[in-house]
This record gives structure tokens, C-alpha cells and sequence, in this order.
């Protein structure tokens, strides 16, 4: 069984990954940052982090972890010309400079593993071209750039990939799906004519984080009802 690491793993994705893979017997050390009314799942740990702060503290943390998965994000779209530069910072000072520093403050537990797992997160919007999406495909395509790099400088020890969901139904995007309209919508755009389920997605990062994917490092994996190959 693994020692796994949860970045923002108390709602969404993060949380769907944090029961599969607790279901699974693995130890799962999850943080969140406002969100501190929450049921206990056994098998996982909580514990409060902003990484937005300049020192991050992980003295909680075992000496070896197997896994992180970093799944801090936002979805914050408009015309290009509405997006201020502050804005497009404080994206980038979350998805990319968040990850950054994580992965900097827990690479040498994650070194301690024979074999150990990072898993980021990406959007169909960074290999993509939509409307009103600049702000989400620059922090994205930044983090595929990442994980490439570190893919190549942390193997064979450390295998980094990436998981591009398309819009899934989470706490994250229901501003967009908030109708019958917006969800009908928003199914027909994708081949599989539905939207994804944060645990959809989460099995692609159990598989990620399994020695199933044991010779799979350095990709972007699309989960995305087959919206970024298939043309409609």
C-alpha cells in the first residue's frame, strides 16, 4: 500500500480521488485550505495548507511518499481584453507556482519511494482552441511544459503525467452546468454526448498512481468524452 499526497483533495476530483484510492487501502494525506467542515473517510488524513504561502510546512508528512496529485484550479473565463495581467498572475501563482513549490518541498520523500507517482492536472483547453478560455490555457500549458521537464529529469525514479479532463461535473464548474439547458448543452459538444464525473477522473489517477502505469511518464492524458481527437 502507498503513501499518497492530496493536494485540494476535500472536494471534487481531489475528493473522489481521496475515497478511491482509500477504498483501495492506501494512505492518503489530504489538505484543504477553507473548506474545514468534512466527513471522515477512513484511511485519510486532513491537514490545513494555503499554497499561495511562502513557506509551506509538511513535518506531518511520513518520511516516503508514493504519490502526489496536485489539483488546486480555476476556471476563470471572459474576453481576453477583461482579463487584467493581476488576474492571468494570481491564475499562474495558484496552478503553477502552487505545484512548484509543492513538489520542490516533497521531492525528497517522494525520492525515498522506489517507485513514486506525480500526477497534475491540465484541461482540454490547453491543446484546444475555445472562446474566452486565454486565462485557463496559459496556467495549463504551462503545466504540461512542467510535467514533460520533470518527467524527464526526475526518471527513472519519479514518472510525472498529466490528466486534461474536460468540464466535469464539480463543485469547481457548476456555475456552468446550474441548468437543464446548460447541461444539455454541454453534453452535445462531446462525442460521448455526457459530462464527465469527478470520479471518472479519479480512476485515471489510481491508474496513474498504480504500478499499472508503471512504463507511463511524461504524458497528458485527455479524459474528455473524446472532445479534443473526434470531430463531430
Amino acid at each position: 500500500m502507498k503513501n499518497i499526497l492530496i493536494i485540494g483533495g476535500t472536494s471534487g476530483i481531489g475528493l473522489a480521488a481521496s475515497r478511491l484510492l482509500a477504498d483501495s487501502g492506501h494512505t492518503i494525506f489530504s489538505t484543504y485550505n477553507s473548506n474545514e467542515k468534512l466527513d471522515s473517510i477512513e484511511n485519510v488524513s486532513r491537514f490545513r495548507l494555503n499554497v499561495l504561502e511562502d513557506e509551506l510546512d509538511f513535518s506531518w508528512l511520513p518520511d516516503q511518499l508514493d504519490g502526489l496529485v496536485y489539483c488546486p484550479g480555476a476556471v476563470n473565463v471572459g474576453p481576453f481584453n477583461r482579463l487584467s495581467p493581476q488576474s492571468f498572475r494570481e491564475d499562474f501563482e495558484l496552478q503553477v507556482i502552487g505545484a512548484i513549490k509543492v513538489i520542490q518541498a516533497v521531492l525528497a520523500r517522494l525520492q525515498k519511494s522506489d517507485h513514486s507517482s506525480i500526477v497534475l492536472f491540465s484541461s482540454v483547453a490547453a491543446s484546444l482552441g475555445f472562446n474566452f478560455h486565454s486565462q485557463v490555457s496559459t496556467s495549463k500549458s504551462a503545466l504540461e511544459g512542467l510535467a514533460v521537464s520533470l518527467a524527464a529529469e526526475f526518471a527513472p525514479k519519479i514518472r510525472v503525467n498529466v490528466i486534461a479532463p474536460s468540464i466535469t461535473h464539480t463543485p469547481l464548474t457548476e456555475k456552468f452546468l446550474n441548468s437543464a439547458e446548460k447541461v444539455r448543452n454541454n453534453e452535445k459538444r462531446h462525442p460521448l454526448q455526457t459530462i464527465g464525473q469527478a470520479e471518472d477522473i479519479a480512476k485515471s489517477v489510481g491508474f496513474l498512481l498504480s504500478d499499472d502505469s508503471s512504463w507511463v511518464t511524461g504524458q497528458v492524458l485527455s479524459v474528455d468524452g473524446g472532445l479534443s481527437k473526434i470531430k463531430l
